[in-house]
């Protein structure tokens, strides 16, 4: 017998009043030694190793999910004998995103879907919904784990989807459900599983109101990938990933949600863009940003107003605020234009969330621009990133964001003078419509003409 602690899981062989690992008062529970481990124990057999060359490195192929978009963020693919861990506000669309992959998965094998929180009849009227093929999709609604394992160990399943992973419970972690013991445990259990058998498994999981995953931290480390789902003020759905063992995290996939679904959007170039005719209002800038392997042209809004009390402050849900505090700083520094008595709000048009550094330059021409009162010129895109001293850096991949930019009828586009031989600087210096600077004057000479005159009425 040892004592294991309710909340954390943490292990004794005596009883004792707090536990030392969390703290908890009182959380020690009696608890019978698993014949897991006993087995373990007494198994006679000597583990060996072998060597790295040996292994065949085409063991871990990809199953294609049937959503471009969600392949993408994963890095190409679903990676066999991984494990996926989905996290989202409520109703944003974990559900349907897991059970749209069950449906399309590109594989002949048996998906098994787990459901701890709805009805077997609820599933399938999802699934009629959506127009969703289930012959190849076995649905079972229980979270207990000995079941479920029961369960997969018959059907040897390709996939299994856990819905949700705060719905499993086994009598050997605790008496108690839902606690980071249960968490650890049962997703421990399935992920050895799934390794076992060359399959895949989805853990659906809730957050907390600051946005993270509900459960310990350690639920993260045990799992290949963790994907979060975001919702913009419109129907759009960004899925980011914030670990992946097979694949970049700088991706972005992004869905539309309507009565069929989630629907990919493979072509998002105007949809962070506001069309206007004629002459842009102040403070608003178009910066072309890349996110994974594309590039997009979002719309930058800024707007400054006099301070209500002794502090200015800095609003933007978008683009880090600790970002733009630094870019106002300096601008007010490197250029003269007083920022330190003013609000400053910050908007990125379509609600993504942009944290790639060549958002700066345009950031800070958006902020110049509110403040003056003074537009930037129709139909310019900008791309860079700004030192302290008011430098602007090269950015990765530019031809591509100028080319982007081009083909959406932008007609200049100002950004970073790179370090580049003299034939290939002279040859970009004479290609029409580019606007290669060194520093944050220099691109606001370049962008408002007139900046003395804006910057001696704004600070008046």
């Amino acid at each position: 017998m040892v004592f294991v602690c309710s909340g954390c899981g943490h292990e004794e062989p005596k009883w004792l009043g707090r536990c030392p690992e969390c703290g908890e008062w009182n959380s020690l529970v009696e608890t019978a030694v698993s014949g897991k481990s006993a087995v373990r124990a007494e198994h006679s057999a000597v583990p060996q190793s072998f060597p790295l060359s040996q292994v065949d490195s085409q063991e871990g192929a990809r199953i294609g999910s049937g959503a471009p978009e969600l392949d993408r963020v994963l890095g190409g693919g679903i990676m066999k004998r991984s494990t996926v861990l989905v996290g989202g506000e409520p109703g944003i669309g974990k559900s349907t995103l897991l059970l749209q992959t069950a449906a399309r998965a590109e594989t002949r094998g048996r998906v098994l879907y787990v459901s701890g929180e709805e009805s077997a009849g609820q599933v399938k009227m999802r699934a009629d919904r959506l127009g969703l093929r289930c012959e190849r999709i076995e649905i079972f609604c229980s979270g207990t784990l000995e079941d479920i394992l029961t369960v997969m160990d018959a059907l040897h399943p390709v996939i299994v989807i856990i819905d949700s992973v705060q719905t499993l419970y086994t009598a050997e972690a605790g008496l108690v459900p839902g606690t980071l013991s249960q968490l650890k445990y049962c997703s421990f259990e399935l992920i050895s599983w799934v390794k076992d058998h060359d399959a895949v498994l989805f853990l659906a999981a809730h957050i907390t109101k600051d946005g993270v995953i509900a459960g310990p931290k350690t639920l993260e480390h045990m799992v290949d990938t963790v994907l979060y789902f975001e919702q913009t003020d419109g129907e759009q759905r960004f899925l980011r990933a914030s670990k992946n063992r097979f694949g970049s995290v700088d991706e972005i996939g992004i869905f539309t949600m309507d009565a069929g679904g989630l629907s990919a959007v493979e072509d998002p170039s105007l949809l962070f863009l506001v069309r206007r005719e004629g002459a842009l209002p102040p403070g608003v800038a178009t910066a072309a940003v890349l996110e994974g392997s594309r590039t997009l042209l979002v719309e930058i809004q800024a707007l400054t107003v006099p301070a209500k009390g002794s502090v200015s402050r800095v609003f933007s849900g978008h683009i880090d605020q600790a970002r733009v505090s630094r870019i106002a700083a300096t601008i007010e520094k490197c250029v003269g234009l007083r920022l330190s008595d003013h609000d400053i709000y910050v908007n990125v048009a379509g609600g993504i969330r942009i944290n790639e550094v060549g958002v700066e330059l345009a950031l800070a021409a958006s902020i110049y621009s509110a403040r003056t009162g003074i537009s930037l010129p129709p139909r310019s895109a900008l791309a860079g990133e700004l030192t302290l001293a008011a430098e602007l850096m090269p950015v990765r991949r530019l031809p591509g964001r100028i080319k982007t930019a081009r083909s959406l009828g932008f007609d200049s586009f100002v950004c970073p003078a790179a370090d580049k031989s003299p034939a290939e600087g002279a040859s970009q210096e004479a290609e029409p419509g580019i606007t290669r600077v060194k520093t944050l004057s220099a691109a606001i000479r370049a962008l408002f003409k007139a900046p003395a005159s804006g910057i001696s009425a704004a600070n008046s």
